[in-house]
């Protein structure tokens, strides 16, 4: 899930999630599986939203045609989409502002948004119907378990995760999606060639990012120095303006996967 780049107090103030119980020593008494589930990292921070009354209907309208159910196989994604095209993988696409411009702008490309924050899907959805987008599709599902089952290996042509929760106190790092065998899934799922395209507005993070991806042999960074510019296809959204106004700093980090 995509979070308000400038606003990290909103961190502090959220209930217990499923990153935090990962966290969690095992009980003793706790089965083998158990005890691996709660150590396990998650791609989201569970936030309680309202659904808007446009949103609740695009979900009742939309849903059904451009929601896919999580299921622990991979379908047949041509199906789906209805098509065969180059195919991109949002994780934690937030309200879907960006998804939306970026998709509309890449007619020939299909989009693969996962995203928890019901709110959120629905806001994608508000917008795909009022733009008549039809090359998007969303899993309202955790994406580690997205890409272990539903992704197959060697099928993506790129994945986008844009401002990914940057748990910026040292103690919680550890709790960071971007982590050497999270990037290990990721690159599995990518095409020869295909890139891995992140970015994030916190220095630190996008350090860490840097130096997971810089530790992976299968990628290569497309800048010759620390991070390239933002690319073209990636609007600026409206929390980073506000940033950039202040004077905040914006990391991308695009790598390919070697052929």
């Amino acid at each position: 899930m995509t979070h308000d780049p400038n606003d990290a107090s909103l961190l502090d103030e959220l209930p217990p999630s499923a990153n935090e119980a990962a966290d969690a020593t095992p009980d003793e008494s706790a089965q083998p599986d158990e005890a691996l589930r709660r150590r396990r990292i998650r791609s989201f921070v569970t936030r309680a939203g309202r659904v808007s009354t446009g949103q609740r209907r695009a979900m009742d309208e939309l849903g059904p045609r451009f929601v896919v159910p999580y299921t622990a196989q991979a379908p047949d994604w041509n199906s789906v989409f209805g098509r065969q095209a180059p195919r991109v993988l949002e994780i934690g696409f937030g309200m879907g502002t960006t998804t939306a411009e970026i998709a509309s702008h890449r007619p020939d490309d299909d989009f693969l948004g996962v995203e928890v924050h019901e709110p959120g899907v629905g806001a994608l959805l508000k917008l795909m119907g009022e733009q008549n987008l039809s090359n998007i599709r969303i899993i309202q599902y955790d994406a580690v378990e997205v890409l272990e089952h539903m992704i197959a290996p060697e099928s993506l042509d790129g994945v986008h995760i844009f401002f990914p929760d940057p748990w910026h106190k040292v103690r919680h790092h550890k709790r960071r999606l971007i982590q050497p065998k999270f990037v290990a899934l990721l690159v599995s799922r990518l095409k020869p060639s295909a890139y891995l395209h992140l970015a994030t507005d916190w220095q630190n993070y996008a350090e860490q990012m840097l130096e997971v991806l810089g530790a992976d042999t299968s990628l290569q960074n497309t800048a010759d120095g620390y991070a390239p510019p933002r690319p073209d296809y990636r609007p600026v959204t409206k929390f980073e303006r506000r940033g950039l106004r202040l004077g905040h700093g914006v990391w991308d980090l695009v790598f390919r996967k070697r052929g």
